[in-house]
């Protein structure tokens, strides 16, 4: 039996960096940006609050930029506020190195198996597809969709009965496919 998983996002991941106003470590992304024009040069930020005071912090986005060099397109989301765009950018690593962020994906995420159960007595192969880029450990990915728990799971791996190309007991981000034998 084949079946094909996704883990899917439901929310936008948090952000994780220090707030100057109260030591909390956690901001919500809402999907807001400020854009600021200078003659010729843009700069644009993302905008996240605080999860304990509410203070915002903005998330470099354009630094001092050429208005000429930044497609329309861009523009045209950045002034909307479109939440897409904020999916897009919190997944790209250069802006979360550039601004010394992590993302928090606890509770953002869902696991679809299409309502595919594991069956006892079968041999199924499961390719599990992401979304986006979502660190996520695939012993818990198989947990929740077999409904077994992360210890029988393991004790799966260790007789040999769960097999796949990809190490199953750190984190992937990427698509992997697993073979379970019952």
């Amino acid at each position: 039996m084949l079946a094909t998983w996704f883990v899917m996002p439901t929310c936008l991941p948090l952000v994780l960096r220090r707030c100057h106003a109260c030591a909390s470590e956690r901001f919500r992304a809402n999907g807001k940006f400020r854009v600021n024009a200078h003659h010729k040069l843009i700069d644009a930020w993302l905008l996240a609050l605080c999860t304990g005071c509410g203070d915002t912090t903005k998330l470099t986005v354009l630094e001092r930029a050429n208005v000429r060099s930044v497609p329309p397109g861009l523009l045209d989301r950045l002034h909307a506020n479109d939440p897409s765009l904020a999916a897009e950018l919190l997944q790209d690593p250069v802006l979360r190195r550039r601004n010394r962020v992590a993302l928090d994906w606890d509770c953002a995420w869902r696991l679809d198996t299409g309502g595919t159960a594991c069956p006892d007595g079968e041999v199924i192969d499961v390719s599990v597809r992401f979304a986006a880029r979502i660190p996520v450990r695939p012993v818990r990915l198989i947990a929740e969709g077999c409904g077994l728990s992360r210890a029988e799971v393991g004790r799966l791996i260790a007789e040999g009965s769960l097999v796949s190309a990809v190490r199953l007991g750190g984190r992937l981000t990427g698509d992997f496919t697993f073979t379970l034998k019952r």
